[in-house]
């Protein structure tokens, strides 16, 4: 997983990642961002002094977390097709790419340790 991390005069703190991944910067990005990086970092305890996978639903964009995985989904994902019924005269289509993406714990972890750094100036 390909990341990197950008200072931006107008929109602040970002991260800027991969195509396949874009939901998972999405997630850092705007669910996450400075406030709520340690709670992500107390999720990654608990996960991993246990066996079961644990999930953080956040306003657009759900994590779901187990030692072996970090899985990312939109909640555009689980739209009924009669929510989406009411669109198909927009000629509007759900585009499943880009709403769901996952990475190992592993590189997980690193990357919320990274942000830590990078939003701490260390």
């Amino acid at each position: 997983m390909e990341y990197q991390f950008i200072r931006d005069p107008i929109s602040g703190l970002r991260i800027k990642i991969s195509s396949e991944h874009a939901v998972i910067g999405r997630w850092l990005n705007e669910e996450i961002g400075k406030d709520k990086i340690n709670m992500v970092q107390a999720l990654i305890a608990s996960v991993a002094s246990s066996f079961e996978a644990l999930t953080l639903q956040g306003q657009e964009i759900d994590l779901i977390l187990n030692k072996d995985e970090a899985i990312f989904e939109a909640h555009a994902l689980h739209q009924d097709s009669e929510d989406l019924f009411a669109y198909q005269d927009d000629e509007l289509m759900l585009e499943e790419n880009g709403l769901s993406s996952g990475c190992g714990f592993e590189d997980f972890v690193d990357l919320i340790n990274s942000w830590q750094e990078f939003i701490t100036g260390r």
